[in-house]
């Protein structure tokens, strides 16, 4: 079947239609991860968006639950230049077409995946829509692309997160992967960590646990008090999507818990720490979507190789100087990548430590948290 991605400024895409046969909108980005598939579909910090994939081929290794950073995939449409109708791997329990298909996610393949990146790096991100079948109305479809609520003021995280608290179980058979990365280290005291979820990856929640972290979640507009109440032995805020600056419940939440417990934010985190903290954040061109971002860690003099997924970033120019150590630097673009508070027990990154399948350079940040936690209780 005959399918078209239309973008917002009437550009066209002709392809096949693959998954669901469905249509779909949201804003257009790319992602040039080589591996990890299943995990980008499963991201909830891609909630609104469709992802177009660099990697020529994709859904040949299949997928399987143990890949998911999400209970179902949140991508709103996938854009790729091959699309495998079968698997070919031990662990795959159901191709990725049937996969997509189940969670009424459309696939636009056989297109040029090329054109479509260099249209997006020289214009920057858009809105799209994914529609299937023929004689499709290629002027509605544009309209419609037009019409999508923009990226910028959306409040996507709250969306997103759990409804309820719950505890991660490490030891579900369900939430292990058998990856002897992960195997948690016994031989270190229990420490109790509540997460903020604005979107929050599995993988996140392993890694704490792997740091032999019990892990409570809570829903993104859980107050600062209600957090306190838990007794936590630190405090995570996750990735998650959308536009950092209308969470006001998230930012104030940052402020109250400011020195009254070790806190650590990742992604979207990250961006609430900046605002938090007195900055303000600003919307990148195409985003930093990528498993191949190059970091200079200031604290080590060492280049770390990170996994990236946002669109918004915090203006380094914003933040004080007196109160605020920049840690880390995208050496791409040099956008900000990582803080810390010079006094207060708290810092963040602009990257995915936890990546799964990788790179695994930043892996150290959950030892930070864990040692940060330590002294604090001393």
């Amino acid at each position: 079947m005959h399918a078209i991605l239309a973008l917002e400024d009437g550009r066209i895409f002709r392809g096949k239609s693959f998954g669901a046969r469905a249509e779909s909108s949201g804003e257009v980005v790319f992602n040039t991860s080589l591996t990890g598939y299943q995990e980008i579909f499963t991201d909830p910090s891609y909630a609104g968006q469709i992802v177009v994939l660099t990697n020529p081929h994709i859904g040949n290794y299949g997928t399987t639950p143990h890949d998911a950073e999400a209970k179902r995939p949140y991508i709103e449409g996938l854009v790729t230049r091959e699309f495998s109708p079968v698997s070919s791997n031990w662990r795959s329990t159901q191709v990725a077409d049937e996969y997509l298909e189940r969670y009424n996610v459309p696939v636009i393949a056989e297109v040029d995946t090329r054109a479509i990146v260099r249209h997006l790096r020289a214009n920057g991100v858009m809105r799209g829509v994914i529609a299937s079948g023929d004689n499709l109305d290629v002027d509605a479809l544009v309209a419609r692309a037009r019409s999508i609520k923009k990226m910028e003021g959306t409040d996507l995280a709250s969306v997103v997160s759990t409804k309820e608290v719950y505890k991660w179980d490490a030891n579900e058979p369900k939430n292990q992967t058998g990856d002897l990365l992960l195997k948690p280290a016994e031989d270190k005291a229990e420490l109790h960590v509540v997460a903020y979820d604005f979107g929050i990856k599995e993988n996140i929640l392993r890694m704490l646990a792997r740091e032999n972290c019990r892990v409570t979640v809570v829903p993104a507009r859980t107050s600062a008090e209600e957090v306190l109440a838990l007794n936590p032995d630190g405090v995570f805020f996750s990735n998650g999507p959308g536009d950092p600056e209308p969470l006001d419940y998230a930012i104030e939440n940052v402020q109250k818990l400011q020195g009254k417990a070790p806190m650590f934010g990742i992604c979207l985190g990250h961006q609430i720490f900046g605002l938090a903290l007195g900055g303000k954040t600003y919307k990148l061109k195409f985003g930093h979507h990528g498993g191949n971002h190059p970091i200079m860690n200031h604290q080590t003099g060492k280049v770390e190789i990170t996994a990236q997924n946002h669109n918004f970033a915090v203006d380094p120019e914003t933040l004080d100087e007196k109160t605020v150590e920049k840690t880390h630097t995208n050496l791409n673009d040099q956008t900000l990548a990582g803080l810390k508070h010079k006094t207060d027990p708290m810092f963040s990154v602009q990257y995915h430590p936890e990546a799964s399948p990788g790179p695994h350079d930043s892996h150290y940040l959950f030892k930070d948290f864990r040692k940060m936690m330590e002294e604090w209780k001393k």
